[in-house]
């Protein structure tokens, strides 16, 4: 085997092992990748970066932009609003909201559609008193569904589109992956509704802020003496009594509630705290600082929020600055005005000091503020807002205007007028000048990590075809299954590439197995096309783990679950896409061997 076949492989391995143990976000990961196949040899200096100019990047960043004008909008709120007036247990909700996320994951970005649903699901589970977590799972897995059927429905499609160019010279269409996702999508649909929610974990207390977060157990109220040592010093220094932290939610002074104090606010005697800490925090500050406890009262939600300050809940997405940094680290209080109350991961709520941990792509978070204020805080973080959040009935010009724009950038690349990339950015321009979309949110919209991924890896799927790497993976299939037959090739090559995907970003995992299914038609003699179009398929089926894709991990802190909660539905959802996606696959795009 060649130097340049081992150093691919060793790079690609260590790749994978980066994407898997999460130490760095997987954009910093592709662009090592990217630096290691460049700076070997692998690929010449002058096409290190072509992956950036890809079309399939550009439209990737288009249709972003025109799902969140399609937000901006209403129609989605519309829609949702007749949802939760519908009547029905728990089957009829998940194959409302099931199937109304897979018809916009269809032409909207699976992940935005998701994230429009969540609040509606809550809603519909706290109105109804369904457990969130037999909601929203479905309603993750059923985005998937929706990106297999058009080009748009998801990047990795687009992705495919690029490399079947490549090929023999010619992209898929807008709807040639529709006769096998429609099909792929009903017969999974009618699992998850009738049977597959039963098999999620009943995960309780999500519905509300009062069920997901025990305050009590953090928030206690201390008196000032006229012996305590704060008496005259600022709000900012009362951390330098305790060794852990304590935040201070509010003030009494002179029956007067002021909620979330500056920092400069200087105490007096009689000063009543509303802190919130740890244990050990208190009993610090209460020693060190001489306080008294004021133990007759019981701290509830009602004490927390007045005219001017509310609570809210937010789930951290895997775009937000908050990931991998703390609420000290983006000085979460002093730059935005917002306290922190509790954060809750994987089903449990985390009882260190809060302003030292490092936040994690789907934890939900408990937010004190001013609601105004809040709200724009939480766009510049990143994070989406789950609690009480308001459907907003859009304007029926605003409605008819983008769908109408929309739906002409569709039409374009269906009939191919223009390419499919000129016509969604010409829809996302017109979106902009029709003011559906201000500037500010197209940059906010679009997924910039995703974008380097996609850059970054696409020059890495050419290292691995340049170098033989991916003949050598294929001449390996073909020693190991000479005599298998097409319908035997397609079922393996969807298996690899659904367990790439649960442990690595989905778009990641189709740049690696292209070269290698493209590779392996070719030395069978059969379609291209055939094992693209697996390969696509199967890598919208990350459905074992939160992490494989960004819809899984978003519903994961809402929902309750704990990462071993996925595969029980996961497993047999893939089962079902490989039952019946080898056969419309062999179907619609023959191997022809």
């Amino acid at each position: 085997m060649a130097l340049e076949i081992w150093l691919i492989f060793i790079i690609l391995v260590l790749t994978l092992i980066l994407f898997v143990i999460d130490v760095l976000r997987f954009d910093v990961v592709s662009l090592l990748a990217l630096l290691a196949v460049t700076l070997t040899g692998l690929i010449p200096f002058e096409r290190a970066f072509s992956g950036f100019s890809n079309p399939a990047v550009v439209t990737v960043a288009a249709v972003l932009v025109l799902s969140k004008s399609l937000e901006n909008s209403g129609i989605v709120e519309v829609i949702g609003q007749q949802l939760v007036k519908v009547k029905g247990g728990t089957l009829i909700q998940v194959g409302l909201l099931c199937g109304l996320v897979a018809v916009l994951s269809t032409f909207m970005n699976n992940v935005g559609s998701v994230a429009l649903l969540l609040p509606v699901a809550l809603y519909i589970s706290r109105q109804k008193e369904i457990p969130a977590s037999y909601l929203l799972m479905p309603l993750a897995f059923a985005a998937h569904f929706g990106g297999m059927i058009t080009l748009i429905g998801t990047p990795t499609n687009l992705i495919i589109s690029s490399f079947r160019e490549q090929s023999i010279g010619l992209p898929f269409k807008m709807f040639d992956f529709a006769p096998v996702g429609v099909g792929i999508t009903l017969v999974s649909l009618v699992f998850i509704v009738l049977i597959g929610w039963r098999l999620v974990p009943k995960r309780k207390g999500q519905t509300s802020i009062t069920d997901l977060f025990d305050i009590k157990d953090y928030v206690t109220e201390v008196e000032l003496s006229e012996h305590s040592k704060l008496i005259g010093k600022r709000l900012s220094e009362l951390n330098s009594f305790t060794d852990n932290g304590v935040n201070v939610v509010s003030l009494i002074r002179n029956d007067e509630k002021r909620m979330a104090p500056a920092p400069q606010t200087k105490f007096k005697v009689g000063d009543i705290l509303i802190i919130q800490c740890d244990t050990k925090s208190l009993d610090d500050l209460v020693s060190n600082a001489t306080l008294d406890l004021v133990g007759s009262k019981s701290i509830e939600r009602e004490d927390l929020v007045t005219d001017e300050m509310t609570l809210m809940e937010a789930v951290v997405t895997a775009n937000s600055v908050m990931v991998n940094n703390s609420a000290s680290g983006i000085d979460l209080r002093r730059r935005y005005g917002i306290n922190l109350l509790a954060v809750f991961r994987q089903g449990t709520q985390l009882r260190a000091r809060l302003d030292k941990i490092r936040f994690k792509e789907g934890d939900v978070l408990l937010l004190q503020g001013h609601p105004e204020m809040m709200k724009g805080a939480l766009a510049g973080l990143g994070s989406l807002p789950l609690a009480e959040r308001d459907l907003r009935i859009g304007k029926p010009k605003q409605i008819v205007l983008s769908l109408l724009i929309f739906i002409t950038a569709i039409l374009l690349a269906a009939l191919n007028i223009i390419p499919v990339a000129v016509a969604f950015v010409a829809g996302a321009v017109a979106m902009v000048l029709t003011k559906l979309v201000s500037l500010r949110e197209v940059y906010e919209s679009i997924n910039w990590p995703i974008l380097i991924l996609l850059g970054a890896m696409i020059p890495v799927g050419e290292a691995l075809e340049l170098t033989g790497g991916a003949q050598f993976i294929a001449d390996l299939i073909l020693r190991l299954g000479a005599q298998l037959a097409p319908a035997l090739i397609v079922a393996v090559i969807m298996i690899v590439t659904m367990f790439l995907s649960d442990l690595v970003n989905n778009t990641a995992a189709v740049v690696l197995m292209a070269p290698i299914g493209i590779s392996l038609a070719n030395s069978l003699g059969g379609s291209v096309d055939t094992l693209l179009m697996a390969i696509v398929i199967a890598s919208s089926c990350a459905f074992l783990t939160p992490i494989g894709h960004q819809s899984n991990t978003l519903v994961m802190g809402p929902g309750g679950y704990k990462f071993g909660d996925y595969w029980r539905l996961g497993i047999l959802i893939e089962l079902i896409v490989v039952l019946v996606g080898v056969p419309l696959i062999l179907a619609f795009w023959p191997f022809g061997v």
